[in-house]
């Protein structure tokens, strides 16, 4: 199967890479990119010949989290329209969540918002020395609501707490410190710590890697369908409120919103 916003490169050994490729969009997800993450998630893990997937992204950027277009058409809906997207986005991120193979995330630059999601859905994410972080949603008059579950069990809520509010960025020895990174590599050694990552899993039974990160998820207390339909309702809410207009209004027009200083 082809897809528009990805690539997929499969190797012998049983290691898959799923590159993000929407380089000339930073790699921001779209709608369209929501829903091709999904297929590709189903399809990899009907996929026998494939034993570990590398979450990678083509270009300087690895995830610049949701596409300004589809954002904006998010403000233009009406609730039942914004409840509809934030759930894609909300069922995309737990489709990875729940990844029978193991998922690692090769972070070569920056993530905001969204793609601090993608990364706290992943089971080891290394990060190169220099990329930098931000949870950017409160400077937009928003909330990291969708990805609030996965970002928060990623972190806990202590460090959750440090960077969900401000919208500071971080570099990688932080997110390292947040819990959010599990590994930083020089930018030169960064594909090999990577592979040398993946192919540690290549020397376990299959069948009992799946079943150890069922296991680890089921312990952890996976998201709720409570959590779930709480955050997607909150950001819904968010979208409605006066804040949120002005900031998005001021984000296009390229024009300072009242709040910032």
């Amino acid at each position: 199967m082809t897809y528009a916003t990805l690539d997929i490169e499969r190797s012998d050994s049983g290691i898959t890479t799923l590159w993000l490729a929407r380089e000339d969009k930073h790699n921001a997800m779209s709608a369209q990119m929501m829903d091709e993450l999904v297929r590709t998630a189903d399809e990899l893990d009907e996929d026998d010949s494939t034993r570990v997937v590398i979450l990678a992204a083509k270009g300087k950027t690895f995830c610049a989290g949701g596409d300004l277009t589809w954002m904006q058409a998010q403000a233009d809906k009406d609730r039942t329209g914004k409840i509809e997207e934030a759930r894609r986005l909300a069922d995309m991120l737990k489709r990875l969540d729940s990844l029978k193979k193991p998922l690692i995330a090769r972070v070569q630059g920056p993530a905001y918002g969204g793609g601090v999601g993608l990364m706290s859905v992943c089971d080891l994410v290394v990060a190169a020395q220099g990329t930098k972080f931000s949870l950017t949603e409160t400077r937009l008059g928003l909330i990291p609501a969708t990805i609030g579950p996965y970002v928060v069990r990623r972190m806990g809520e202590g460090n959750a707490r440090q960077v969900f509010m401000n919208a500071k960025a971080f570099g990688p020895e932080r997110a390292q410190s947040l819990g959010l990174v599990s590994l930083v590599a020089p930018v030169e050694d960064l594909d090999a710590i990577v592979q040398e990552e993946a192919r540690s899993y290549l020397n376990c039974a299959p069948g009992a890697v799946a079943d150890a990160k069922a296991l680890a998820c089921a312990l952890a207390r996976m998201p709720s369908s409570t959590q779930i339909e709480y955050t997607i309702g909150k950001l819904a809410d968010r979208w409605e409120t006066q804040e949120a207009q002005d900031g998005i209004r001021a984000f296009f027009a390229k024009e300072t919103p009242a709040w910032r200083k």
